[in-house]
């Protein structure tokens, strides 16, 4: 399989950056921004390949610095498959943003540029044999994402901007402190003066390690990776920079970033087991997991602005994702990645759909979008089904993994864990339905008046088989509902987002041999 496990882990990075070079010669062009959405299906279709070869435990290599094992295919799966939703819905979004004045064509060219090098950097991250290039490519998603999150401009995009590099960059910088202190305790162990950084060399001789050295190595990493993961108490960058951020990208860092953080963590995780004693990790872990769940749980309730709801909702998730890895087992592991992937594709549907709301009714506030469900069904079907997926309601993916997440640590004898997590998730469940609830169902805002004194006519609601119709068919609509349609024709990403979930709630066997091998590489009993 030599060639071809090559080419796997190759062409994964390669198709962004082929893209982000089109998009720095061309700027902007349909073309280019379809072939964003063309190197996300690489992306994805190399995460499925992967997954064929290491569902059994092999690994594949690619000279010393790519490898790939069943955990790297699950992050390209979940890399790909958001991905191709918020490129596929980013193609609509730039459209809207040069209509409206938002954007120019410089703006746009350099979104088309961004985004693919973001995604090539996350890909790099989880493809990395080296642990030191694992640290290099997550910083430079900080370098990359920076420009995107003020991407529109204006003061608080600008301040949020500061805000995210000011943080990521201490704690990259934290993360970077432990990286370097893994590879002091490496040079002094059995490797001999030359140590490693390599994952595979390192876990071989995990037990060899420098306890005292490792204990303050992996507190720095929880801490570094950890604000990239929007963990307590380096979290406060996440909900500014995912609420000024364009809709697509916030997709993105929510969906992904955030789960590319989390795989480093895991990573770092099963040598930390091997070098020290096993409840200091599990203890570190917890703390930061429950502290997570618990701000995000006080915070959701009193927000006031739909896109930093969803901004919040993320560490409350991505909490819920470091609970498993605190317990640890290859049930919470299995339980755990695949929470990974159903967050990640609930939270792209989410933030895309939050675009199409702003672009429509030109507010984030929540109190400003009412009614949203009888003037706009198509769109505010796919945005509840997006909520109800959040929550972990069945028939949605997220429901088997909070289920099995609940069981593994409950196994683990972390009933208390379980009993606070679930008391947090309620607090949270009422917060997000009963805010949900006020946007899909409220009273629609009463009319604007014209300066005459005249109401001024909102715009009208379009009946869902108008709207389906535009979408399946591409079929402009002839004015004066063609503003409407354009607003609403991306939900064709977001349909397709939500049946992959509802199907990964279902049926267990596309992933159930892939997640089993992934838990067995940094699982422990």
């Amino acid at each position: 399989m030599g060639g071809l496990g090559t080419a796997v882990l190759v062409a994964p990075l390669v198709a962004p950056l082929l893209t982000g070079g089109a998009a720095a010669l061309l700027g902007w062009r349909r073309a280019v921004a379809w072939s964003a959405v063309a190197a996300s299906a690489v992306i994805l279709a190399s995460g499925v390949l992967a997954a064929v070869a290491t569902a059994d435990g092999s690994v594949l290599v690619a000279g010393d610095l790519l490898r790939a094992d069943a955990l790297t295919a699950v992050m390209l799966l979940v890399i790909g498959a958001v991905a191709i939703i918020a490129t596929w819905s980013g193609v609509s979004y730039i459209d809207q943003e040069l209509a409206a004045g938002h954007t120019d064509a410089r703006g746009a060219g350099r979104y088309g540029l961004l985004v693919p090098m973001f995604l090539a950097a996350m890909v790099l991250a989880v493809l990395a044999s080296n642990l030191g290039v694992l640290w290099a490519s997550i910083e430079a998603t900080t370098i990359v994402t920076a420009f995107l999150v003020g991407h529109r401009g204006g003061r608080k995009a600008v301040e949020a901007t500061w805000k995210y590099v000011i943080i990521c960059s201490v704690g990259i910088a934290l993360a970077y402190l432990g990286t370097v202190l893994v590879y002091y305790a490496s040079q002094h162990s059995s490797m001999g003066s030359q140590g490693s950084l390599d994952w595979t060399v390192l876990l071989a001789h995990a037990d060899q390690l420098d306890p005292g050295v490792m204990r303050v190595a992996f507190a720095l990493l929880v801490l570094g990776f950890g604000t990239k993961a929007g963990l307590v108490p380096m979290h406060s960058w996440l909900p500014d920079a995912h609420s000024q951020a364009p809709a697509p990208v916030s997709a993105l860092m929510s969906g992904v970033l955030l789960s590319v953080a989390v795989y480093a963590l895991l990573r770092y995780r099963v040598i930390a087991v091997a070098a020290l004693d096993p409840g200091f990790v599990r203890t570190l872990l917890l703390v930061a997991a429950l502290t997570s769940l618990a701000l995000a749980a006080s915070m959701l309730i009193a927000q006031r602005d739909y896109k930093r709801l969803l901004a919040y909702s993320s560490i409350e998730h991505m909490g819920l994702v470091v609970l498993g890895a605190a317990v640890g087992t290859p049930l919470a592991v299995a339980a755990l990645l695949l929470h990974i992937l159903g967050h990640g594709l609930a939270k792209s549907v989410l933030f895309c759909g939050s675009g199409q709301i702003l672009a429509l009714e030109g507010t984030t506030q929540i109190s400003g979008v009412r009614g949203l469900l009888a003037r706009r069904p198509v769109l505010a079907g796919t945005f509840a089904l997006g909520l109800a997926a959040l929550l972990g309601l069945p028939p949605f993916s997220l429901f088997v993994s909070e289920l099995a997440l609940a069981r593994a640590a409950a196994d683990a004898g972390l009933g208390w864990a379980v009993a606070v997590a679930l008391v947090l998730l309620l607090v949270v469940f009422v917060a997000i339905a009963s805010h949900g609830a006020g946007m899909l169902f409220g009273r629609p805002p009463a009319p604007v008046e014209s300066p005459g004194g005249e109401p001024r006519p909102s715009t009208p609601a379009l009946p869902a088989a108008v709207v389906v119709s535009s979408v399946l068919t591409m079929t402009p609509v002839s004015p004066p509902t063609i503003a409407p349609v354009r607003a609403t024709a991306g939900v064709a990403p977001l349909v397709t987002g939500l049946a992959v979930l509802a199907v990964l709630g279902v049926v267990a066997w596309p992933l159930e041999a892939l997640l089993r091998a992934a838990a067995l590489i940094v699982g422990t009993p």
